[in-house]
């Protein structure tokens, strides 16, 4: 069975996403651009349930800065999500199934990674385009779907 979980940094703490916005309204000329917000998706198989509470407090979220969920609500906004190529190396998933590892003395689970995008704004096609190709670097990575693998 797979497990999902999306980790978002607390919105006064979301610095990767105060960054992206600003790249994107002055760099790109995305004027309309009024929010962003990056969420890391972790699928986790291979792992019992109990465990996988475990490493959602323990491995894939520091409770004090960030906001775990097993769903996002993508109502309001723009949405678009981007994980590595396959065969490509994720330094994050590899690190959390290590420390899964560590954590169960047992095997290691299979670990993969993706970014969540939620815009919002007034946003033509165009502007989404535009920020999915400054995201996006086709060598390493591929816009990938929500929906939770088998």
């Amino acid at each position: 069975m797979v497990y999902r979980i999306f980790v978002e940094k607390k919105k006064e703490l979301a610095h990767e996403a105060k960054s992206l916005l600003g790249e994107a309204q002055n760099f790109l000329g995305i004027k309309n651009l009024e929010d962003v917000r990056v969420i890391n998706r972790y699928d986790v198989e291979n792992i019992t349930k109990e465990l996988f509470d475990i490493a959602a407090a323990q491995v894939f979220s520091e409770p004090q800065l960030d906001i775990v969920t097993e769903d996002v609500d993508t109502t309001g906004y723009s949405c678009f999500v981007t994980e590595y190529l396959p065969g490509q190396f994720d330094q994050r998933a590899d690190s959390a199934a290590q420390c899964i590892q560590l954590i169960s003395c047992g095997d290691k689970p299979t670990v993969k990674t993706a970014k969540v995008f939620l815009l919002s704004g007034k946003l033509t096609d165009e502007d989404i385009e535009k920020l999915k190709h400054y995201v996006i670097n086709p060598v390493e990575s591929r816009e990938a779907k929500m929906d939770k693998p088998e």
